[in-house]
């Protein structure tokens, strides 16, 4: 059954929730469905992945696809119409897999995937607040429900704060520069718009530094996109609670856009394998912690020359996978 909480079913005037299936034979392969198994989608997107792992599924398996945007959730429930019997749409973070599963009377799970990237749809729909090329109000909420925003993190975080998230989230190493620009911006009037604050950012860059390649403004961007939908935060307590719903022999796998969660990822997954916690110089293990999982990937997939000629958005994309033991 299907089941929808969104209350904005999609609908022929609006624009369609598109988003590029990254890296989606891979992620595929690398969950080895079986046809009665259970599995969760928890970013579902506009249905792509869940399409592809509803339509291996017999009638007696399940699917269960996640996402916390509302036009996702429109999309996503018309894209698996004709998997209506196999398959539960439910708005929520993925964060939240213990609870949704045992709401649907769940207990254990075959597989666990996870998309980290921002969508297409949400890039490129400028009033959602994501891009820095447009200008229109600073939102940049994957989940409409979510009472923080980025005009609440510019116009009311301190400058220590704003300095430490572009540094910490975005990598910006003029991050000073940028939170001191944002604070005495921001006392002549609040900063409302994206045009505004990718001026105010491209201005406090020294000329310099504003070649490369990438808008000056793409760093600052991603941080404070992160610290509003607390992306960090929400990716080991995610795979850790999969870990332990997952079966013998089912999988987690996760696809990530920058090097912030791919470390995450990459600690996690290598904590879940390692077991025991013990200072490296005793001489025997106390814990009596376990391996619970074994690396399917050894090393990072990566996206095809084809689909980086199809999509180049994809080009950070790295996809990591385990398998419970």
């Amino acid at each position: 059954m299907i089941s929808e909480t969104s209350s904005n079913p999609l609908d022929s005037d609006m624009q369609e929730f598109s988003h590029y299936s990254v890296l989606l034979s891979e992620s595929i392969d690398a969950l080895d469905i079986k046809p009665s198994g259970i599995y969760v989608d928890g970013t579902a997107g506009g249905g792509g992945h869940s399409f592809e792992i509803a339509k291996r599924l017999s009638s007696e398996g399940r699917l269960i696809a996640i996402d916390q945007d509302s036009d996702a959730i429109a999309a996503a429930t018309k894209r698996l119409e004709p998997f209506s019997d196999r398959v539960t749409v439910v708005r929520s973070n993925f964060s939240d897999l213990e609870k949704v599963c045992e709401d649907l009377g769940i207990d254990k799970i075959d597989g666990f995937l996870i998309d980290a990237g921002v969508s297409s749809f949400q890039l490129d729909c400028a009033e959602r607040g994501f891009a820095y090329s447009s200008d229109a109000p600073l939102d940049m909420r994957m989940d409409t429900r979510n009472p923080l925003d980025a005009r609440a993190v510019v116009n009311e975080y301190s400058e220590q704060e704003l300095k430490r998230i572009l540094y910490e989230y975005g990598e910006e190493k003029f991050s000073p520069a940028i939170a001191s620009a944002i604070v005495r911006e921001r006392e002549r009037s609040p900063i409302e718009t994206t045009g505004r604050l990718s001026e105010i950012i491209k201005a406090a860059i020294p000329p310099f530094a504003r070649d490369g390649g990438h808008h000056p403004a793409k760093r600052s961007f991603q941080a404070i996109r992160i610290e509003v939908n607390r992306e960090l935060d929400v990716l080991e307590p995610a795979i850790r609670a999969a870990e332990k719903l997952m079966r013998r022999g089912g999988r987690i796998a996760v696809i990530t856009f920058h090097s912030l969660e791919d470390r995450i990822v990459k600690q996690t997954f290598a904590s879940l394998a390692s077991g025991c916690t013990c200072p490296k110089d005793f001489p025997i293990c106390v814990c009596g912690k376990k391996p619970s999982v074994k690396a399917v990937t050894k090393k990072p997939v990566l996206p095809s020359k084809k689909e980086l000629d199809e999509n180049p958005r994809s080009r950070s994309a790295k996809l990591r996978a385990v398998e419970k033991i």
